[in-house]
């Protein structure tokens, strides 16, 4: 299943892929936009794809603001709070190889770790952790 999101002059903003893994829906959000700009837009996404009765939540690092990867921003930090607050796992996919603060390599680091917010290389590793 498909599901495409429209603004107000019916262009497309982002297109959500339906994945079903262990019985549990997975959406993969697809744009080439800026779809986390903010706390509101990770909030807005996350009811956007509860609603539609999704468990867990795949982004790409490319659709999120890079002052998300600034941890001094606090929107990571806001924003992954929200998550876990619904009990929605997400994965985010991407090279975070580049960057070279300790402080969010540590963080990615502990991410993992608690497998609740997932930092990967690939969708189909992104998969392979939410779907289990």
């Amino acid at each position: 299943m498909t599901v495409l999101f429209l603004d107000g002059n019916n262009n497309q903003i982002m297109e959500i892929i339906s994945h079903v893994v262990n019985d549990i829906k997975i959406a993969e959000i697809i744009s080439d936009k800026t779809v986390i700009q903010s706390v509101q837009d990770g909030l807005d996404l996350l009811g956007d794809i509860y609603y539609q009765g999704f468990d867990k939540l795949i982004v790409y690092e490319k659709n999120i603001t890079p002052e998300f990867f600034d941890l001094k921003t606090k929107i990571a930090g806001d924003i992954l709070q929200k998550f876990s607050n619904y009990r929605v796992s997400l994965a985010i996919v991407g090279d975070f190889g580049k960057y070279e603060s300790k402080s969010i390599r540590d963080f990615i680091f502990e991410s993992n770790k608690a497998k609740h917010i997932n930092f990967t290389g690939t969708l189909e590793d992104a998969l392979n952790k939410l779907g289990n």
